[in-house]
Formats: structure tokens, sequence, C-alpha cells
């Protein structure tokens, strides 16, 4: 697997209103997933993983009781994800995850962001056969034999672990997210992930250079500007 998993650009909280943008994207996924599998984050570890990372990434307890209580309530918000493929500028490779309530008014304001930027969107499959769904989870340690042996026995279908400065990295399929993570808490007690989440691991990547890196830069804020974009997954090599 490699490092290529922090390949994909986050979303940065520089300004006040970007603040807002991030903490607007945790309240959304937060509701969608307590939604989904219930609010109490001790029965879900989807929920107890996003809780954990927006609380990371310093997004108010206000934000997240806010998303709960609307999930918890009936009606509210209907989101709905939603996924967009395909090559950005400098001919890379590219995946737009959202969650929307309206998915006419997202596929046009993405497809905007693909046409502004002379790039290409395509039909569902066109480049996530190149890319892995993979759940990963990162956790302060050294033993991988032990983190091999739990996984094993609680029958987890693992991809890759990789064992590097203090750090394990454990790589699985996405549909065995929920069961890894219960399998490593279980043998190792409470744990503080470094990265807790699913995500999609290029299994190639493309180098771009000169004027493809601005505007690819561009494409990528363009798509994080908007409100239903939650995750933007690339396959691009930037220039140190």
């Amino acid at each position: 697997m490699g490092r290529a998993f922090q390949n994909r650009k986050e979303s940065m909280a520089k300004t006040a209103a970007a603040k807002t943008k991030v903490y607007s994207k945790y309240g959304r996924e937060i509701y969608v997933v307590a939604k989904q599998g219930g609010t109490d984050p001790a029965g879900n570890l989807s929920l107890r993983g996003l809780i954990e990372r927006a609380k990371k990434d310093q997004v108010p307890s206000h934000v997240i009781e806010k998303a709960l209580d609307k999930a918890s309530g009936v009606g509210g918000e209907d989101f709905s994800p939603a996924r967009y493929e395909g090559f950005a500028p400098g001919n890379v490779m590219v995946i737009v995850d959202c969650l929307t309530d309206n998915p006419n008014r997202t596929f046009g304001d993405v497809r905007a962001c693909f046409t502004k930027t002379k790039s290409k969107i395509g039909t569902p499959g066109t480049v996530s056969h190149m890319f892995d769904h993979c759940a990963i989870l990162a956790f302060k340690g050294d033993d991988e034999e032990a983190t091999l042996e739990a996984l094993m026995e609680a029958d987890v279908d693992v991809t890759d672990i990789e064992n590097e400065a203090g750090q394990i990295t454990v790589f699985a399929p996405h549909t065995e997210y929920a069961k890894a993570k219960q399998a490593l808490l279980d043998a190792f007690g409470e744990l503080d992930f470094e990265v807790d989440e699913i995500q999609f691991v290029p299994q190639t990547t493309t180098p771009i250079e000169g004027d493809d890196v601005a505007m690819f830069e561009k494409f990528l804020d363009m798509l994080n500007e908007l409100d239903d974009v939650q995750n933007v997954f690339h396959n691009a090599e930037l220039p140190e």
C-alpha cells in the first residue's frame, strides 16, 4: 500500500469561512452515519470513529451534538451519497464523494468544477477500478505479529499491515471496517487511532508538473468549496 493513502487533499480550516465548511461537512456526515446505524457511538463504530476524527479536527461539541439530535428525531434532511469520477488536470484520476439532498444540483456543481478546469467527468466506474476501497486504521505500536494475529483470530480479511516509525497501519477491504476496528479494540483495549477512516487508495500515481499543478490545485479548491463534497480522492503525485 505504501503511504499513498496520505495522497489526498484534506479540507484545510485556514479561515473562519473554511472552518465553517469543515464543521458543516462533519455535521452532515455525522447526521447520516447516526441515522443509518444509531446515535450511540458505543454501538455504532463508524459513528464513534467519525466523532473522534471530528474532535481531532477541532469541531466544536455543539456541532456534533446538534447533528446527533437531528439524527435522533423524526424527519429532517434526507441526505444521500453521490459519487462522481473522472480525469482532473494532468490526466489525474479523481473520485468525488458527496452527501446531497438535491442530486441534480450537486451533479451540476461538480460537473462545473470539471468543465471550468478543462477536466473530464466520467460515468460510474470510469476510474474507481484503479483504486482500492480500503478501511485504514493506524495507531501507535510496533508489534505487527500481534496485530495480525488479533485480526486473523477475528476472521478479518486483512489486505496489508505496515509497521513504520512506531506506528502500525492496517489496511482491509472497506466492508471489513467495523470488524477490523472491533478486533483491534478487543485485543489492545482503548486505542487512539491516528487514522480511522475508509478511503479510496490509488493503485498507481500520476506525476503532474508545470501548468497542470496550478490548474489541479484550482480544481481541488473549487470542489472543496462545495458544501455537498465530503471527500476528494486522487492519484496525483505533486512535485515536492
